[in-house]
């Protein structure tokens, strides 16, 4: 009954299907695993809310060369809290533009904090609003403390996308945070990373962590194994149907019904 699926065209549809769940079930697996890669990375977001910070020497690497930036941490220790103790150079602050907070957009204050080796990190102190005038125009930010300070922060990975950095208003400008570039502006070596002060002096926004959408990973996992098993079971379901009679009728049939619709039916009309 089912020896037509060994036609060509059967097995060429047998191989597409085959060949297509294959690839549904990877796509499935691949969100599989974006699903647990982010789930880790909210693990660590509400780890490091209640942990206690550890050392940022145990976190992040050494940078080496002055203008140059350290190796840049891995994924698995993105928002790690840490402590560190250095003095801040105000000199060379950061004021990064465009950046939204509770749907306000104004600007991230960022001050190189200066170790006692005469390495720097750079420390996310806050968000404050423009000032009057527009989105862009320069903020007034409260001074960074003097004197030797201890900050308690989150690890932040550089910003991917680097952007063009100015001087305005005694500050270094920029729209995104790209550690390696800024390293070229700063007397001293700059770790890889910025950290994100977790508890802001007066006068700054503490900048929110957003957690990973893990479950719209999760969803589009259980949608790609589904369409893996449909497509199965429609090929199963049309191979039904031919082994049944169901399906189109063979060509030969359709030629007989075409001829015998063409045969010319005599007149049986009696001749004056």
């Amino acid at each position: 009954m089912y020896r037509f699926l060994l036609t060509p065209r059967w097995l060429a549809a047998a191989a597409l299907t085959v060949t297509a769940s294959v690839v549904m079930v990877f796509l499935g697996n691949w969100q599989l695993h974006r699903y647990h890669e982010r789930s880790s990375i909210n693990h660590r977001i509400d780890a490091a809310a209640s942990g206690a910070p550890v050392p940022m020497s145990t976190v992040l690497t050494r940078p080496s060369g002055v203008g140059t930036s350290g190796p840049a941490p891995g994924e698995d220790l993105a928002w790690t809290k840490v402590t560190v103790t250095g003095r801040y150079d105000p000199a060379h602050e950061v004021q990064a533009r465009g950046r939204t907070v509770d749907g306000r957009v104004g600007f991230e204050i960022l001050t190189p904090l200066v170790l006692g080796d005469g390495t720097a990190v750079l420390v996310d102190r806050g968000w404050v609003p423009p000032a009057e005038g527009g989105a862009v125009a320069a903020p007034v930010a409260p001074a960074a403390p003097p004197g030797t300070v201890t900050v308690v922060g989150q690890v932040h990975r550089s910003e991917s996308r680097p952007a063009p950095i100015g001087r305005r208003d005694g500050r270094l400008d920029t729209r995104r945070v790209a550690v390696p570039k800024l390293a070229a502006e700063m007397p001293y070596p700059l770790y890889g990373a910025y950290l994100l002060e977790s508890a802001p002096a007066p006068g700054y926004l503490a900048i929110p962590i957003d957690h990973e959408d893990a479950w719209q990973n999760g969803g589009y996992t259980v949608q790609w194994w589904l369409f893996a098993v449909m497509a199965l079971l429609a090929y199963g379901w049309q191979a039904r149907k031919e082994a049944h009679g169901e399906g189109p009728r063979p060509t030969r049939d359709r030629v007989a019904d075409a001829d015998r619709a063409a045969t010319v039916v005599p007149s049986t009309r009696e001749p004056r």
